[in-house]
């Protein structure tokens, strides 16, 4: 066994190393508190809008743009909002002809892969 000092963030953090045992050791207790570290907001988690057909996210990513509103009728492959992950720009497209009936986030939220968008009746 090792034992280590690692400063993460300002924090210091005294750490013991074991080789070859397969099995993760108990978590190293900190010289100092540390501050709660600060996570990016994610979107909550919203109920399904009013419609019955959910269009969901493939990856996850942030909202880059909404590109259709409640009321308006869209098409089997249209695209419905556009999110961006990695750097790249990912339209989220209708599984199936119908009408917006909400759109469930906005946007700049970030949002996990599944996560309902929006949805169509």
């Amino acid at each position: 066994m090792k034992n280590y000092t690692i400063t993460v963030n300002g924090n210091v953090y005294d750490v013991t190393v074991e080789e070859g045992t397969g099995a993760a050791a108990p978590a190293a207790a900190p010289k100092a508190a540390p501050a709660a570290p600060k996570a990016a907001p994610a979107a909550a988690p919203k109920a399904a809008g009013a419609g019955s057909i959910k269009v969901e996210a493939g990856a996850a990513g942030k909202i880059f743009k909404v590109e259709a509103s409640v009321g308006q009728s869209v098409k089997k492959g249209d695209t419905v909002i556009i999110l961006e992950a990695m750097k790249m720009e990912i339209p989220v497209v209708a599984p199936a002809d119908g009408t917006v009936a909400s759109i469930d986030v906005s946007v700049g939220d970030a949002v996990e892969a599944g996560a309902c968008l929006a949805t169509l009746n």
